[in-house]
C-alpha cells in the first residue's frame, strides 16, 4: 500500500512551488500520486501532469473552488477535472473576472495610503498565477509592513476591512453543477474549518450530498484524530468516500508538508482506488 495527497497547491494560485516543482517534491517524499486542487483555476494541471510523467508520480487533474453556504466561505474540491469542460470554464470567468475586480480596488485603496504594489510583485516569478490575498500578503511581508503571514493578513486582509473589499461568491448549486457536468468526483475540503459546530457540519454535508456530492475530506493537516473520526462517521451516514490531504502550499503554509501535513498525515492510496471505482460505476 502506498500514499497519496489528494490536497495539494501550486504557484498557478496562492501555492509558492510551480505545479513541476510540487511533482518532484512528491516523488521525493514517495508519494504514489498527487492532485493539483488550486484555487479556482486549472492553469497548473498541463504542466503538473507532464512531470507526473517524467517523475512517477501519478496527477489527478484537480481544483478547489470557493462558494459561500450560511454566510461563511466554503471550499469544493472537484477531481478528474477537465480543465477545457465548458461548464467550468464559464464559472471559473465568472470568479476571474469578480477576484480581478476585488483585486484592482483593494490595490487602489493601499495606493491611497501610499503602498503602490507592483504586478511583479504580486506574481512572484510567475505571470499566469491567479493573484489572491496571499499574493498580496506576500509583498506587504518583502516590503517590512509586519513579520509574519498570520500578521499581515490580520493587520491588512481581513474581508471587508480597511484594505480588503468583500469576497463575492457562486453558489454551491452554480459550483456543484459546473463540476458534476464535467464528470468531476466532488468532495467538501476540510469540514471543520468552517467552524459550524458537529450539528452545522453535519448538515454542510447533507446539504451538498443531496446535490450530488460523494465524498468528504476527512483526512487534513487540520483535523485532529476525534475530528477525522467524527468526519468518518459522517461519510459513512452519507454514502460518502473519505478523501485525504495535506493542503500544501509551500511557505506560505511553512509548517505543512507534502504529503505528511503536520507531521501525522497519512492518506491510503486506496482512497483513490475507491474514488475512481466509484466514478466507473
Amino acid at each position: 500500500m502506498g500514499f497519496v495527497d489528494l490536497h495539494v497547491h501550486s504557484n498557478a494560485s496562492d501555492g509558492t512551488f510551480s505545479p513541476s516543482e510540487v511533482v518532484r517534491l512528491a516523488a521525493r517524499t514517495g508519494l504514489d500520486a498527487i492532485a493539483l486542487t488550486d484555487h479556482d483555476t486549472t492553469a497548473g494541471i498541463a504542466e503538473a501532469s507532464r512531470a507526473g510523467v517524467q517523475y512517477g508520480v501519478e496527477v489527478v487533474p484537480g481544483i478547489e473552488v470557493s462558494s459561500s453556504y450560511q454566510g461563511r466561505e466554503i471550499h469544493i474540491l472537484g477531481f478528474f477535472v477537465h480543465p477545457e469542460d465548458p461548464a467550468l470554464e464559464h464559472v471559473l470567468e465568472q470568479f476571474r473576472e469578480r477576484r480581478d475586480e476585488r483585486n484592482r480596488e483593494m490595490l487602489r485603496r493601499f495606493a491611497a495610503d501610499g503602498i503602490i504594489l507592483t504586478n511583479e510583485e504580486l506574481c512572484a516569478g510567475n505571470p499566469n498565477t491567479v493573484i489572491t490575498r496571499a499574493h498580496v500578503a506576500r509583498a506587504l511581508l518583502a516590503r517590512g509592513l509586519a513579520s509574519s503571514m498570520d500578521q499581515v493578513f490580520k493587520k491588512y486582509l481581513q474581508y471587508d476591512g480597511r484594505y480588503c473589499p468583500s469576497k463575492a461568491y457562486l453558489s454551491p448549486g452554480e459550483v456543484m453543477d459546473a463540476l458534476l457536468s464535467g464528470g468531476a468526483f466532488v468532495a467538501l475540503a476540510h469540514p471543520f474549518q468552517y467552524k459550524l459546530g458537529d450539528k452545522g457540519t453535519q448538515e454542510l454535508t447533507a446539504f451538498l450530498a443531496g446535490m450530488g456530492m460523494k465524498g468528504l475530506e476527512v483526512y487534513h493537516s487540520s483535523h485532529n484524530r476525534l475530528e477525522s473520526m467524527k468526519l468518518q462517521a459522517m461519510a459513512s451516514a452519507y454514502g460518502l468516500l473519505s478523501t485525504g490531504g495535506s493542503d500544501f502550499h509551500g511557505s506560505n503554509k511553512p509548517d505543512i508538508s507534502i504529503g505528511w501535513g503536520r507531521g501525522g498525515l497519512k492518506v491510503s492510496s486506496l482512497l483513490l482506488d475507491d474514488i475512481k471505482k466509484a466514478r466507473q460505476s
